[in-house]
């Protein structure tokens, strides 16, 4: 598969989880201010997830529509995708509205949690290596990987877990 098509069915996966999300708040019994902090938290990770995959995919489709293609094209998309995680982590820690409450999680939440942050740090490094030496397309599109993941699991959770306080 050449990375154009890659970009192109993550950029639609990401608009579906998005929509998807969207559904789900919908046919919720309460609005969304009335939700547990946990499920608004939740909601919050599904879309930031679900654009930052977007955002990504859309940037690489971008920089490959260059005549000719920049020779270090993916080292520009991980440095994007470098500073843009790297923002989001800063956002979502410093922002006391949005702290995750890991004593109010169970067993199976902390495990997803500390899967997805082992993930997700995971596909930091591997932009940071692939901007400083490698300039290739799979850590890239790791990074995509990974956010459409994480948002994966959040719809699920959504879907599957019912919501705090009933």
């Amino acid at each position: 598969m050449q990375p154009s098509e890659a970009l192109g069915v993550a950029a639609q996966v990401a608009v579906t989880l998005a929509g998807f999300g969207g559904i789900v708040v919908v046919f919720r019994p309460q609005s969304v201010h009335q939700w547990s902090p946990l499920d608004r938290l939740g909601l919050t990770l599904l879309l930031i997830n679900s654009v930052a995959s977007l955002v990504f995919a859309l940037f690489g489709m971008l920089l490959l529509c260059i005549d000719p293609v920049p020779v270090s094209v993916w080292r520009w998309c991980s440095g994007f995708a470098f500073v843009t995680d790297v923002l989001f982590f800063v956002f979502m820690r410093n922002n006391p509205k949005r702290r995750l409450p890991l004593n109010k999680m169970q067993m199976i939440g902390k495990f997803v949690f500390y899967g997805v942050v082992v993930m997700a740090t995971t596909g930091v490094a591997l932009q940071v290596v692939n901007f400083a030496v490698w300039n290739r397309f799979w850590p890239f599109f790791a990074a995509i990987f990974v956010h459409l993941t994480a948002a994966v699991i959040q719809f699920l959770r959504m879907l599957l877990i019912a919501p705090a306080g009933t």
